[in-house]
């Protein structure tokens, strides 16, 4: 059977009739269908399991090197990993992609529509996921050793749809069908506990909670690049301790039979819970320690089963807390050192301390997690002891100033936290470490200068080039070679090619080609037409006041007051694209997106603009849509306040893909612009130093509104209902709180935004040297690879050595 086949050096011959026969063989015997019956469903689950057999030998063997070799364990603790689809993505990792389209049309199967029937696994909401994915990409294409550890979420996020242009939200189904690429682990499961009490024996500590779930662990084969490599995505279930309460159903009470497993389930039943409610609030922090606790239970017992002495710990693993969400695993693992492992205090400390490294994700204070002190307390008894006592170790064993607390005004403070218990601190770009050392964590950095250390982001560039732009693979492979899919600096090798009208031809090919596809989905899936030789100006990021979707729609007003001014000026051809969710409790955000739809209808509508400018927002925008997307797009929009944006990945995946970037000096954006030069790069807004020096200054964005004719003429139209005649009052509050606070700078910013764009467009009519800057902007992305990150945090943070 195709068990026996190895992943790389198929014979098209023997292989491809094994592969068939593997496909036949799960259909009837994995699925329970006979051919003539099955569902283009059961074809997909069927060649799923098969393919997913290729990955099971090497996933075993790479178990076994670890263990023979002693290599360090990795494990990436995040809440969110956002993974999208996998079947196409590992046939095009093992090289079976023209094989597998020949097997399947021979079954008289739709490839491309088999492929598209797997939904996006909902596993998470924006960067912080993606690159969580893209790491565990690298660490198996790289050789680490690594595990991911998070939750297995049964509805996600949420489906976005628009309501009359508002976003609605319906529970996301992915698991409806299923999931052919985990296997359930029902013996590794761990017994999470939530409030109860605390008692002293003697020099001994224990907790004994009130509620326990079960933490049931789902594994998912993650193979690096040709299967030479695979790691593990452990993600954890919620399930009851008692499935069934049999005495009152017996009473006729059917709802309380069955509580204890609605309340354990809904546990791991959605990412990020609304928290605005108490309930919430408790819920989001139970979800935390869930996983977190799991994911610890399950390092320590694989340590222990292999090794033995605790006291080594630090040598053996090393734990990478992404974000603040899992911050809790420095009082968890120190519960479990020193309550059931019998260390005393200060030994598990830094026992615990050498496992642990946080990576920050942000810079907006009130984005690093606090929890009520009281509901800590409640929910986790002991931890709250245990906080407050590495709290007080802290205060001791350094000259602390009064602003370094984790409690503080009744509050625990996650990034604090994180901070004390980690051996390394990291930010994401170079920007975003050093602003991190001078702003939140500026007393903690000055009290360990030698934690912080930067690790620009990355991302993969196997699905973000390879497998999602097939037209410009191609013609790289025909250009330079194959190299540089596990080796992004081989890009450069593009750049004197730049200056090639032949080459350039190509990759404008290429481009098109991408367009015209968007184009086609665009009109199969919102009956929209689009016009693909216009330049597609791409905004695809979570909705976000910092992020700015506010200030690009605005200059689309204004755009639209110019042209209807203007029409035979040089305009250049516009399909605006925005793309992104928007949290169901951020009021603010749903407002913007709401205006994007409402002043989109109005442009849309009218005749004027037919060929000039046209706003588009598909909903549910997820990883299958970005891989749509990001290969059309001409024009990347990074247009996030200076100092708030900590890298960003998106702008590395279009510019990779060859679109240009527009964009303020903040996040990556800055290592992009040092990377393809100034010419090639669009560059507006003030820095994060003038930000923060205008906000110090007493900023007045009224001032700013005054002196720019357009967009006092853009916000009086919003303000009296020109894009709301059902409810000219619609965006009363959006209005005031742009005129009199402005807090992410977007009247100061709106004249320089305008100003670049206009340089953009003339920009476009110049053909050679916008797609010259294209060529510039590919060849130039080799820094940009995940695989070159990764490497850093095994150089520089795990102390790991890649196995190749």
């Amino acid at each position: 059977m195709l068990s026996e086949l190895k992943t790389q050096d198929f014979s098209p011959e023997t292989d491809a009739a094994a592969l068939r026969r593997s496909i036949e063989y799960h259909l009837r015997y994995s699925i329970g269908k006979d051919p003539a019956a099955a569902t283009l469903t059961d074809w997909r689950l069927a060649v799923s399991r098969a393919i997913r057999d290729l990955v099971i030998a090497p996933w075993f063997e790479t178990t076994q090197r670890v263990y023979s070799e002693g290599h360090k364990r990795v494990y990436y603790l995040s809440m969110e990993f956002l993974i999208g689809r996998l079947l196409e993505d590992a046939i095009l990792n093992l090289g079976l992609d023209e094989m597998l389209r020949d097997i399947v049309s021979a079954f008289d199967v739709d490839y491309g529509a088999m492929l598209t029937d797997e939904p996006d696994a909902a596993l998470g909401n924006g960067g912080l996921g993606r690159l969580a994915a893209c790491f565990m990409d690298s660490m198996s294409t790289v050789g680490l050793a690594a595990y991911g550890y998070g939750i297995r979420y049964n509805h996600g996020l949420f489906r976005q749809s628009f309501e009359d242009g508002w976003q609605a939200e319906e529970a996301e189904d992915w698991l409806r069908q299923v999931h052919p690429w985990e296997f359930e682990r029902p013996e590794s499961s761990y017994p999470i506990g939530f409030g109860g009490t605390v008692s002293n024996e003697g020099a001994r500590t224990s907790w004994t909670p009130a509620e326990t779930v079960l933490a049931v662990g789902y594994d998912t084969p993650v193979p690096g690049w040709r299967g030479r490599w695979s790691n593990t995505l452990r993600l954890w279930s919620a399930k009851p301790e008692r499935e069934f309460d049999l005495e009152p159903f017996n009473r006729g009470d059917y709802m309380a039979a069955a509580a204890p497993s609605v309340l354990a389930e809904t546990i791991s039943r959605v990412l990020y819970p609304d928290d605005t409610t108490a309930q919430g609030k408790e819920l989001r922090l139970k979800q935390e320690y869930f996983f977190t606790a799991a994911s610890l239970a399950d390092i320590l017992r694989r340590f222990l089963a292999h090794q033995g002495d605790i006291a080594k710990l630090p040598q053996a693993i090393a734990i990478q807390l992404n974000d603040t969400h899992p911050a809790i695993a420095c009082p968890e693992l120190l519960r479990l050192l020193v309550d059931h492992h019998g260390q005393d205090f200060e030994t598990a400390f830094e026992i615990a301390r050498g496992c642990l490294h946080y990576t920050n994700h942000t810079l907006m204070p009130e984005a690093l997690e606090r929890w009520p002190s009281d509901l800590m307390g409640r929910v986790l008894p002991r931890h709250m002891e245990l906080i407050e006592r590495i709290d007080a170790h802290h205060a001791k064993t350094t000259k602390r100033p009064e602003t370094v607390k984790i409690l503080d005004n009744g509050e625990v403070r996650m990034g604090d936290l994180a901070f004390i218990g980690a051996r390394r601190v990291n930010g994401v770009s170079a920007l975003h470490t050093e602003l991190m050392k001078q702003t939140v964590f500026k007393d903690l950095h000055e009290l360990h200068p030698e934690r912080v250390v930067n690790q620009t982001n990355g991302v993969t560039p196997r699905r973000w080039l390879h497998n999602c732009n097939p037209a410009l693979r191609q013609l790289l492979n025909d250009s330079i070679g194959e190299s540089w899919v596990t080796d992004l600096d081989a890009l450069q090798k593009l750049a004197p090619q730049a200056d090639d009208p032949a080459f350039r031809a190509r990759f404008a090919e290429a481009k098109d080609a991408n367009k015209r596809h968007l184009a086609a989905y665009l009109k199969r899936s919102l009956d929209v037409t689009v016009d693909p030789t216009a330049m597609f100006d791409i905004q695809i990021k979570r909705i976000h006041e910092y992020k700015r979707q506010l200030l690009n729609i605005l200059q689309a007003a204004a755009l639209w007051n110019a042209i209807r001014r203007n029409p035979e000026d040089a305009w250049a051809p516009r399909v605006k694209i925005f793309g992104g969710k928007a949290a169901p409790g951020y009021a603010m955000a749903k407002q913007v997106i709401k205006l994007i739809n409402d002043i989109g209808k109005t442009i849309n509508a009218d005749p004027a603009m037919d060929g000039l400018l046209q706003i588009v927002y598909p909903p549910n925008y997820n990883v299958s849509m970005a891989e749509l997307l990001i290969p059309a797009a001409d024009l990347s929009e990074q247009i996030s306040t200076a100092g708030m944006e900590a890298s960003g990945t998106g702008n590395m995946k279009l510019s990779m893909n060859g679109a240009l970037t527009v964009g303020t000096l903040d996040g990556a954006n800055v290592e992009i612009g040092d990377a393809v030069g100034g010419d090639n790069i669009y560059i507006f807004g003030l820095t994060a130093e003038e930000v923060s020096a205008t906000r110090a200054n007493g900023y007045d964005p009224a001032s700013h509104i005054a002196a720019d004719p357009r967009l006092s003429e853009v916000l009086d139209q919003i303000a009296s209902g020109v894009f709301s005649p059902d409810d000219p009052n619609r965006y009363a509050d959006l209005i005031a709180n742009l005129r009199h606070h402005d807090w992410f700078m977007v009247a100061a910013d709106f004249a320089s935004y305008w100003d670049v764009q206009t340089k953009v467009d003339a920009a476009w009519h110049d053909r050679d040297a916008w797609l010259r800057s294209a060529v510039i902007n590919t060849a130039q992305m080799g820094w940009f690879s995940s695989d070159r990150t990764i490497r850093g945090y095994a150089r520089d943070i795990w102390n790991a050595e890649p196995a190749f």
